[in-house]
């Protein structure tokens, strides 16, 4: 069983832009948004994947990820009630790599960074722009943005 192990953190200022090497337009759906087991569908540039995520056990969670042909992900995702609209950017810092997600569409004005690490308590430099940890905070979960966009929160 694949584990992933992710911390997410909001950007504390817009230095991260010129570390950024690498962006990716992706769009994702989500077929369940059950906490206890999310099936996510993303198409990121010209290929398409099918995720299976388990609940949240703090910062782990079992993930299942499987590519698939670009036209079935098209079709899955028109399957879905709400697709988010976001770009990734990739940024070493530390010895990891950083993917800091801009959000477009209903959840515009949304820029995370996450880390995914080997275990749990592994530790790793804080680059100076990032600002507050939110990886248990729910309202962040890419499954709920889908469901209540940012440009919504009061």
């Amino acid at each position: 069983m694949a584990t992933e192990i992710e911390r997410k953190f909001l950007l504390a200022s817009d230095d991260w832009r010129s570390l950024a090497h690498k962006a990716t337009r992706i769009a994702q759906g989500y077929l369940n948004t059950d906490p206890a087991r999310t099936v996510r569908v993303r198409i990121k540039g010209s290929q398409g994947f099918l995720t299976i995520k388990g609940k949240n056990e703090g910062i782990a969670r079992a993930e299942f990820e499987y590519e698939v042909p670009l036209a079935d992900a098209e079709a899955m995702l028109a399957l879905c009630p709400n697709v988010l609209d976001k770009t990734r950017h990739l940024v070493e810092f530390g010895g990891f790599l950083w993917e800091i997600d801009e959000f477009h569409g209903d959840n515009a004005g949304l820029i995370v960074a996450e880390i995914e690490l080997p275990a749990v308590d592994t530790t790793f430099a804080k680059p100076e722009w990032l600002g507050n940890e939110v990886s248990g905070d729910a309202r962040y979960y890419n499954s709920a943005l889908s469901n209540h966009p940012y440009t919504q929160w009061s």
